[in-house]
C-alpha cells in the first residue's frame, strides 16, 4: 500500500470528527464575536456616560470595531463550513 492510500483512508475514517470539530469551531467563533461586541458596547456606554459631548466619535468608533469583529467571525464560520463541505 502506498502512503497516499493510507492517508486517504485515515482522512475518510476521521470525517465525522472533522465535521464535529468544524461545528465546534463555528460555535466558538460566534460566541467570541458576541463577547467581543458586548465588551465594545459596554465600553462605549461607559465612555458616553463619562463624556457625553463625545457621543458621535465614540459611536462611530464602536460601529467600526463591531463591524471588524463581525467580519472576522463570519470568516471563521465560513472556513468551518467549508471544512465540512470539502
Amino acid at each position: 500500500m502506498s502512503l497516499l492510500s493510507i492517508m486517504l483512508q485515515a482522512a475518510a475514517d476521521l470525517a465525522p470528527l472533522a465535521q464535529m470539530g468544524a461545528g465546534l469551531g463555528a460555535g466558538i467563533a460566534a460566541i467570541g464575536a458576541g463577547i467581543g461586541i458586548g465588551q465594545i458596547g459596554r465600553g462605549a456606554v461607559e465612555s458616553i456616560a463619562r463624556q457625553p459631548e463625545a457621543v458621535g466619535d465614540i459611536r462611530s468608533t464602536m460601529i467600526i470595531a463591531a463591524a471588524l469583529i463581525e467580519g472576522v467571525a463570519f470568516f471563521a464560520i465560513v472556513v468551518s463550513f467549508l471544512l465540512v463541505l470539502l
